[in-house]
């Protein structure tokens, strides 16, 4: 927590438990803040009161704090392990595929496909997290079940599992990613049929999984591409990519905010979720479903703010 002179305070001189505590504390009067994603009608009932945050160290200890054991839709949180698969498998696919510049348009935009050719700015929007789902499908046959696999052993947790009704949810709502996915199969960046595509990035889209399980998903990401069995996912520059990519584009079109306010690697979804990544010491989630104007969580944010102001952890 921060002096009275401001000054940050070690984290070695408090217990984890202590500052994730004061944290939740701090952003209260936050919680419950915006409105949830109402426009996934599957989501539009969840709570939106809740909140919770935990922090996975890199040797393995777990902490948290509030509803951290409550699993959630992970939403576009997902695209970060979608593209590390894809990374580990070949990264060169993306080559020409994808860009990697943040779009400052909103994350199902469609302006910029037009004026670009079907070439999505980066791998989070959606239009981007489609093409890469598109490669992974090729890549595996079964992309979705990739995903969730790899989550499944990541978090220790084989109950791990795609939400069905927010997933169907998705599929009938889903006609705007569908358009999305037709203008670039016109251009000749979409291998497998646009259905098919489709119904794998809504399905990994609707993944389930508790701020603790994915705060130890995440893991690799701080190990420099080291899973949790000690195997190496992603060499040491495809783990810095992916966290860069999660710096300059993983908050939507507020991924400046984010970056200037928080100072961590971040992929943010609609569900409530912020994943945050501290390299070489520690992941981080936090879910409060309440969003802002950009998708973002209102407290998430307001948590890994106070979060890297009291720690002095940041990648500046």
């Amino acid at each position: 927590m921060a002096t009275e002179e401001g000054a940050a305070v070690s984290v070695d001189d408090i217990a984890y438990d202590a500052l994730l505590e004061w944290v939740a504390d701090e952003v209260a009067p936050y919680v419950g803040e915006g409105r949830v994603a109402d426009y996934i009608p599957a989501l539009a009932n969840v709570p939106p009161d809740r909140f919770g945050m935990a922090l996975a160290t890199v040797d393995g200890h777990l902490y948290g704090v509030g509803d951290f054991q409550e699993r959630f839709s992970l939403q576009s949180i997902s695209k970060v392990f979608t593209l590390a698969l894809v990374m580990a498998g070949d990264a060169g696919a993306l080559r020409g595929r994808v860009g990697v510049e943040p779009s400052g348009n909103a994350f199902n935009s469609l302006i910029q496909l037009e004026y670009e050719r079907g070439i999505p700015r980066n791998p989070f929007i959606n239009a981007g997290a489609l093409v890469v789902t598109d490669i992974l499908q090729t890549q595996t046959g079964d992309a979705a079940g990739a995903v969730l696999d790899f989550l499944r052993a990541e978090s220790g947790d084989h109950t791990v599992t795609i939400d069905g009704a927010v997933a169907a949810s998705e599929g009938e709502h889903g006609d705007l990613n569908l358009a999305l996915a037709h203008f670039m199969a016109a251009y000749g960046n979409i291998e497998n049929p646009v259905d098919l595509t489709a119904e794998h990035y809504f399905r990994h889209c609707s993944i389930a999984m508790s701020c603790a399980e994915t705060a130890m998903a995440a893991l690799f990401l701080a190990r420099h591409g080291v899973r949790t069995d000690g195997t190496r996912l992603l060499p040491v520059l495809g783990a810095k990519r992916v966290n860069a990519l999660m710096m300059t584009c993983g908050a939507y079109d507020a991924a400046g905010d984010f970056a200037f306010r928080v100072g961590l690697p971040g992929k943010s979804g609609v569900g409530g979720g912020i994943v945050a990544v501290v390299p070489g010491r520690a992941a981080l989630c936090v879910w409060s479903p309440a969003l802002d104007p950009h998708g973002n969580s209102v407290a998430g944010v307001e948590a890994l703010d106070r979060f890297s102001a009291a720690t002095g952890w940041s990648v500046f």
